[in-house]
């Protein structure tokens, strides 16, 4: 079994391609990834920012092709309009089964994307998309509709399921997930007090990947994925990867 990250690179090694490639081998799929941006940060704080070329990027994906018969993928941190239509043709091109995570602001607070991002995810991924997993701020943005409670996130969830499958993540609606796949469901959650919660939302769109790629369905693989991100805030990174080799057996 085998899964790709296009994301960016965090050297801390909490969120991004890092947190991925850790997320995949802990539920018992093998990583490949490509790097789209470097970045220069922390759990606190993000200091730089270089994207990488299109050109490169294409390079990186297609040479992992030629030997790896990837079918799932998803994606992060991509940063510009040129990195998503390049990504997006090559989803197409590939006939690969992609999962997005539509990383626009740090947990910090720093922007992780720039000019008209929101427009070019909507127009050129997620036609091309399996499932998108916003948070309520990048629900907001994606479907235009303000987030304050649970039925505030149902609409935007129908409104951004227009294109594509979604589940909004709910760290701000009592732990709540709202999913969309034609009709809604609400997963019930909690809210855990940690400091363990640097890069989640990579944890938890990689094992919704990884999930898929073992062939699990979609709704199992969203309840795989919040198990795993819940365990992950509880024991912090070592104890998760220790306790969720379980997974394996799926």
């Amino acid at each position: 079994m085998i899964a790709m990250s296009i994301a960016g690179y965090d050297p801390s090694g909490g969120a991004g391609i890092l947190n991925d490639i850790k997320t995949f081998h802990a539920l018992g799929v093998y990583g490949t990834a490509v790097i789209t941006v470097l970045t220069a940060q922390n759990p606190s704080r993000v200091v730089g920012i270089e994207s990488v070329s299109t050109g490169f990027i294409e390079k990186q994906l297609e040479t992992i092709l030629e030997d790896y018969p990837v079918k799932y993928a998803k994606t992060g941190m991509l940063y510009s309009k040129e990195i998503i239509k390049l990504v997006s043709d090559k989803v197409v091109e590939h006939d690969l089964k992609l999962v997005v995570d539509p990383v626009m602001i740090a947990g910090c607070g720093a922007l992780l994307s720039r000019g008209d991002f929101t427009d070019s995810i909507k127009k050129y991924l997620l036609p091309n998309t399996v499932l998108i997993t916003p948070n309520i701020q990048e629900a907001e943005e994606l479907s235009g509709i303000n987030i304050h409670s649970i039925e505030d996130a149902v609409k935007a969830a129908e409104e951004i399921g227009k294109i594509c499958d979604v589940i909004i993540t709910g760290g701000h609606l009592n732990g709540c997930n709202v999913f969309f796949n034609g009709s809604i469901k609400v997963i019930e959650g909690e809210i855990i007090e940690s400091k363990n919660t640097h890069g989640t939302g990579c944890s938890y769109s990689a094992a919704v990947t990884a999930s898929l790629a073992k062939g699990c369905d979609i709704l199992q693989s969203i309840e795989i994925a919040g198990e795993f991100v819940k365990n992950s805030v509880i024991n912090g990174e070592w104890g998760t990867l220790n306790q969720l080799y379980k997974f394996k057996s799926l």
